[in-house]
């Protein structure tokens, strides 16, 4: 089998008459694009998986439904608009995961702490409060700042419930996510090299996945949590 280290045209052009035509009728009358788009995808993913295999511990690889659950929206359209999913890094020591999503004008990869409980989220600020210079050195890298410009997550208005609104570190403190992401436009992701960069921007995570991953395996003291 060929090796799909790109997303085809075909799939765009899918996603694109989808967008347009967002309903069941439509959908099942072309429901054969829709098979070969989503084993496109698949093939593509797990090539993927096999080279960030190479770079990192990574468990598994899982693709989203392309079907919505509109039973509490209010948009109704039953489908979404795009193909994703993730890979996850292996062990309960390794946190993070690699997120994919294509989607005409939209596709990007992502990173991060999306949605963190309430004692990751705790943890965190708890260090980043304690001494926030490792975290700035790896945002500020020239490899972050290449391939993500800067982190990005929804902050709270003026600061965390327990810090001062004039800590050093309070720009930090006040996400309530830590997302790292890079867009490309529709001819960078069929474009051939596409899985490669997608590696080189998933390995430039890796710091940022490294610190956090031992933030949240430890306590204050760095004593490993069982």
């Amino acid at each position: 089998m060929k090796k799909q280290t790109a997303i085809p045209t075909t799939t765009y052009n899918y996603l694109e008459d989808l967008i347009k035509n967002n309903n069941r009728e439509w959908f099942n009358e072309h429901k054969g694009r829709y098979v070969d788009a989503k084993e496109d995808f698949k093939e593509f993913v797990s090539q993927l998986f096999n080279e960030m295999s190479k770079v990192d511990n990574v468990a598994e690889f899982k693709i989203f439904r392309i079907y919505r659950d509109v039973r509490f929206s209010k948009n109704k359209e039953p489908y979404k608009k795009c193909f994703s999913g993730y890979i996850t890094r292996a062990t309960k020591w390794l946190r993070g995961g690699y997120y994919f999503h294509i989607e005409p004008s939209n596709t990007f990869l992502a990173g991060g702490f999306w949605d963190p409980n309430s004692p990751d989220l705790k943890r965190i600020r708890q260090e980043i409060a304690a001494d926030d210079k490792p975290l700035r050195k790896i945002i500020k890298a020239a490899s972050f700042k290449k391939h993500f410009g800067e982190m990005e997550g929804d902050k709270v208005k003026t600061a965390p419930k327990g810090y001062a609104k004039d800590h050093p570190a309070i720009d930090l403190l006040r996400y309530k996510q830590y997302l790292l992401i890079r867009r490309f436009d529709d001819q960078e992701a069929m474009s051939p090299s596409f899985s490669k960069e997608l590696v080189k921007s998933y390995k430039a995570m890796r710091p940022f996945f490294d610190y956090m991953s031992d933030v949240l395996t430890t306590d204050e003291n760095g004593v490993p949590i069982e």
